[in-house]
């Protein structure tokens, strides 16, 4: 581009020099056309000549003036005119860039109402419930279990209440018994502590202990050496206070174990609700 704009400048600049070169001295035709008009005839010739003549060399001269006139002006339009056009032709291959909002350096204004690029995030639902009892309550023990002539069940009592609670352990044996030991264990599910125990068999043939152990409160009945508990029905039950609300006994576990003769004999299980309890002694 540098080098096309020093070429239009010496063209230019050689017109503009002819141009000069060529303007007429318009004073100096003047005073020679005058000089001839009226100057002395040096010759026959020059004086009989008929004036027409005199004229057309004013013409002649005149249109000289004119044409020298013309070219010099043709010569410097010329030349502004080639400077001119490269010029605008720069410019017509170099416009002005219009600005554009996403050449600005600030980030375009959202759309009013934008419309997610992508779908929402799905949320997996959570399964329906099935009719089926979870593991951890299919994994409670039976309440009522038996060996040989001993029987065992183990049940909430129907007058347990928000705040206080009684497990019963019942065992019925068909044969007499020369050791038997009963344990309670209740789950610490919240604020449980002792608050009593008994049996129906007397309670001097009995050493019973409380304490806790691993979670549980813990009732330990055991029969004194030397005494028996004869065939029958028999219930061991331990009290305790728990925190306000429905207490869950499905923890909870009982052990029994006795001496039949020579048998030795175990049993244990966990604890029915009231209902299923009440349906289990009469089964009996």
């Amino acid at each position: 581009m540098t080098m096309r704009r020093d070429v239009h400048e010496e063209l230019r600049a050689r017109l503009h020099e002819a141009a000069g070169g060529h303007e007429p001295d318009r004073e100096s035709i003047l005073a020679r056309v005058e000089r001839g008009m009226a100057g002395p005839a040096a010759s026959a010739h020059r004086a009989t000549s008929p004036p027409v003549f005199g004229w057309m060399r004013v013409a002649g001269a005149t249109a000289a003036v004119a044409g020298v006139l013309a070219v010099g002006g043709y010569a410097v339009a010329s030349a502004v005119k080639d400077e001119a056009a490269p010029q605008q032709q720069e410019v017509a291959t170099s416009p002005t860039p219009t600005p554009s909002p996403d050449a600005t350096s600030r980030a375009p204004a959202p759309p009013v109402d934008p419309t997610p690029t992508t779908s929402p995030e799905r949320r997996e639902s959570a399964p329906p419930p099935s009719g089926k009892p979870s593991a951890s309550v299919t994994a409670r023990p039976p309440a009522a279990t038996e060996d040989g002539p001993l029987w065992s069940d183990g049940s909430v009592d129907p007058h347990s209440n928000d705040f206080w609670a009684q497990s019963n352990v019942t065992i019925k044996t068909r044969e007499e018994l020369t050791a038997l030991t009963v344990r309670l264990r209740v789950a610490q599910t919240g604020g449980v502590s002792d608050a009593g125990a008994w049996r129906s068999l007397p309670e001097n043939d009995f050493t019973l202990t409380v304490g806790e152990q691993d979670g549980f409160l813990v009732y330990t009945w055991t029969l004194k050496e030397g005494r028996k508990v004869r065939a029958g029905e028999w219930v061991f039950a331990g009290q305790f206070d728990h925190d306000r609300g429905g207490r869950d006994a499905g923890t909870d576990r009982y052990t029994v174990t006795a001496v039949a003769g020579s048998d030795q004999l175990s049993v244990g299980g966990g604890f029915a609700a009231v209902d299923d309890a009440d349906d289990a002694g009469g089964d009996s």
